[in-house]
């Protein structure tokens, strides 16, 4: 998987991209992230990226240019599958995004900074639009990132343990079940006494118990049908 990402502050990703299991995958030739400066597209002597909003108001708007001449740039190397923006009224990123994502080829991702982007961006280059959450950050870098990390452990090859990935909470729309591990006992609180019996079945099936159990208390919306 290859995926560019376009920025105002690359530094900002650069730590996250480049340690524990993001580091893997790309060491590994699995996964491969490319850091776009658009500083380097900038308008004038000043490499100007921002300007004031038409019609007025507070705070100041990407510039359309630097932008395109970017991702221009970029589609003349290669063909995206996606060219996501990280904006927060974007679909809510869950697990069923990041595995459809997860088989693409190419992405290309834009971070927003400021007031946000010219709305023409979004209207002609943009196909698809994508939240961490229901709040509002300084800029896209860090769900940038989110984005990345959630798509590269998915990658055939990346987790010693290919399967892990697959019991990971939402991969069966309900949060994960509770783990242990040595010792078997510590100050007289106890790992139950069903994972260590070394019966796969019953082990299986107390972790879809105590999955649906988390689930319900937890985050109920998860199991609600929308069909009711």
């Amino acid at each position: 998987m290859h995926i560019d990402i376009l920025s105002v502050l690359p530094e900002l990703l650069h730590s996250p991209l480049q340690h524990s299991i993001m580091k893997r995958a790309q060491n590994k030739g699995l996964l491969t992230v490319d850091i776009h400066n658009l500083r380097d597209y900038g308008l004038g002597k000043n490499k100007q990226l921002d300007d004031y909003q038409y019609g007025g108001g507070a705070g100041l708007v990407m510039r359309i240019e630097p932008i395109v001449n970017c991702i221009e740039a970029l589609q003349a190397q290669r063909s995206y599958d996606e060219i996501i923006y990280m904006s927060p009224d974007g679909e809510c990123l869950n697990q069923s995004i990041a595995n459809a994502l997860s088989l693409k080829g190419n992405l290309m991702i834009l971070c927003g900074h400021y007031k946000g982007i010219d709305e023409r961006v979004r209207e002609h280059f943009i196909t698809r639009e994508i939240s961490i959450g229901d709040f509002v950050l300084s800029g896209g870098e860090l769900p940038a990132a989110v984005l990345v990390d959630a798509l590269g452990r998915l990658l055939p090859g990346v987790l010693n343990d290919e399967t892990s990935a697959l019991f990971d909470s939402f991969q069966d729309e309900l949060l994960a079940p509770p783990v242990y591990t040595r010792p078997a006992e510590f100050r007289g609180w106890k790992v139950p006494d069903i994972l260590l019996s070394g019966d796969d079945g019953k082990i299986d099936s107390w972790r879809y118990e105590k999955s649906l159990e988390r689930t319900k208390a937890r985050r109920p919306d998860l199991l609600d049908d929308p069909n009711d």
